[in-house]
Formats: structure tokens, sequence, C-alpha cells
């Protein structure tokens, strides 16, 4: 590690179990980190642990709000000691103007309040380097769910992934790789020409409603694309899973009044594999922060 971080004052909102290798690695860096919402572990006994997150932001460069981002309201309900959500939209006024802000994706709240206070909002789920890495563990939680919720085999099922971004890239060749029968949707018709180089069945996302025959249906854009009128071509078998940002992008009410299974899946790196998933941000954050700040020069 080259990164020179000395003296720099983050302090971490919230967080699951990956924002744990993250806490851990910025001290090793010598960073004055501020934690609300993590349990007193031996290896952040060094971190100034915090109740309130107010006292907790004073002065800060840095904040870091969970990858699993906010509710639609900006209160941070991911925490390992379970108390109560953290709310953003009471932090985020009484910042500096110009401190730093990281978090997997902004709601509008969010956005709206940076930008009234001259905040800089960076969304790490738009940084590919992120999200690519983070993508693997995705895919693995969402197949062993889909595995869990299906009665049949992987392979030779009829699955459908709607968003050929690098998520559902990913997903993807790790379906067909088991043996799917994979079709993926999606508005780029760049991507869909890789659908094709890769085997996989391309379709339009203006030509959903043409193709409804499936087994198990992933979700990875966040806006309603699932809806009512589609879910009522589809046979009451079929498995929905929706990787996107709550609220997702399915119309879960419709597919509960016509009993289709649909499973809202958030956050699943931290659930399946919060050590590797911890390793991506603790190698892209260290970095990413010293691009940004310029040179990593701190000391206070």
């Amino acid at each position: 590690m080259n990164w020179n971080l000395c003296g720099l004052s983050i302090a971490m909102l919230g967080g699951d179990r990956r924002e744990l290798e993250l806490a851990q690695t910025l001290l090793e860096l010598n960073v004055d980190l501020r934690l609300v919402g993590y349990p007193p572990e031996p290896y952040l006994k060094t971190a100034k642990h915090f109740t309130d997150p107010v006292a907790a932001v004073n002065g800060i460069q840095v904040l870091i709000a969970p990858i699993a981002n906010t509710d639609l309201e900006g209160k941070i309900f991911t925490r390992l000691d379970h108390l109560d959500p953290i709310d953003l939209t009471v932090i985020l006024p009484i910042l500096a103007p110009g401190t730093l802000i990281l978090i997997g994706v902004a709601k509008p709240v969010i956005v709206k309040l940076a930008e009234e206070h001259g905040l800089r909002l960076v969304e790490t789920a738009d940084i590919d380097e992120i999200a690519i890495l983070n993508s693997i563990p995705t895919a693995e939680g969402a197949i062993q769910l889909g595995m869990e919720e299906l009665p049949i085999t992987i392979h030779g099922s009829r699955c459908l992934v709607v968003g050929f971004g690098r998520c559902g890239q990913t997903l993807a060749a790790k379906l067909a790789a088991l043996g799917a029968r994979v079709t993926v949707v999606d508005r780029n018709k760049a991507r869909l020409a890789r659908a094709i180089e890769m085997g996989l069945t391309p379709v339009l996302l203006s030509g959903l409603d043409s193709v409804c025959d499936f087994d198990l249906i992933y979700n990875t854009v966040p806006a309603l694309v699932i809806t009512e009128s589609y879910l009522t071509r589809l046979k009451p078998t079929t498995v929905i899973i929706d990787l996107a940002a709550a609220p997702g992008g399915v119309d879960f009410k419709a597919a509960q009044n016509l009993g289709i299974k649909a499973v809202l899946a958030l956050s699943l790196p931290g659930k399946v594999a919060p050590v590797t998933a911890g390793k991506i941000l603790s190698e892209c954050i260290p970095p990413l922060l010293q691009e940004l700040l310029g040179g990593g020069e701190y000391a206070t």
C-alpha cells in the first residue's frame, strides 16, 4: 500500500460486515476514524466510537455511508449494533461545504441536500472498479437464492436477466456456465450485441412483453420494469429475484396478488461473502480517497 491518508478525518455511519473490513484497513492507514453503528471489536479499538452521529461528524473531511444505501427518506438502517436508524437528512446540513460523501447509491433526497450544502457526493456503485468486482459476490448470492427458491436445477432452466449492465453481465455469464438457457433484456443495442457474442438470447427492453416463459427472472434495473401487465403474462411458478436498489424494479404487490414469488434481494455481497466484498472496498476506497482529495497530505 502506498496510500498516504494519515490524519484524514473520516466518519463511517452504519454499514454491514463488509464495512468492517474497510474500517480495519482505514485504521491501518492511521486515519482519524469515527464509527457509528459498529460493535467494539478488538481490531477497531483505536477508532473513536460514537452513539451520536452528530458528534461523530464534527469537523470531518469524509463521510462514508453504507454501500447498502439509505431508504427513500435518507435513513440508514444498516448498522451492526442494531440500534436506531441514522438520518442523513439531519447530518448532511451540518457538514462543512466541500465535505466528501461516499455512498453506494444516493437517493434523490440525499442528492438534493448535497447540492444545497455544497457537499461532494460520490456514488460508489457508479465506479466501475467497485461495481464490476462487486458484481461477482452479487451474482453468486443471486444464484444461491435462485437455487433455494426453485424446485428444479439451474441447469436447463429458462432464465431472464433484465438489465445487462455490470451486474447483469456477470450474472448472465454465470447462469449460462451452469447450463441455464439465458435471455437478457436491455435498451442498449451495443450491450445486446455483446449478449449475442456470449451465446445469450437478446431482447430489447421495449419487447419485454414478447418473452414470458421463464422459470427464474432476475431484475437489475432500478426502475419499475416488471409491471403488473407483464406479471399477468407469467406462469404462477415463475420465481422473480430483484437485485436493484430499493424499492427495486418489480411491482411486488401485483406479484403477491397473482401468487408469483418475488424477492427483493438487497446487499447480497454483505450477506453471502462479506470478507470478499470487504476486501473489494478496502482495495478500492483508499486510492479513491487519495485521488479525490489530492495527494494524501492530511496531517492535523
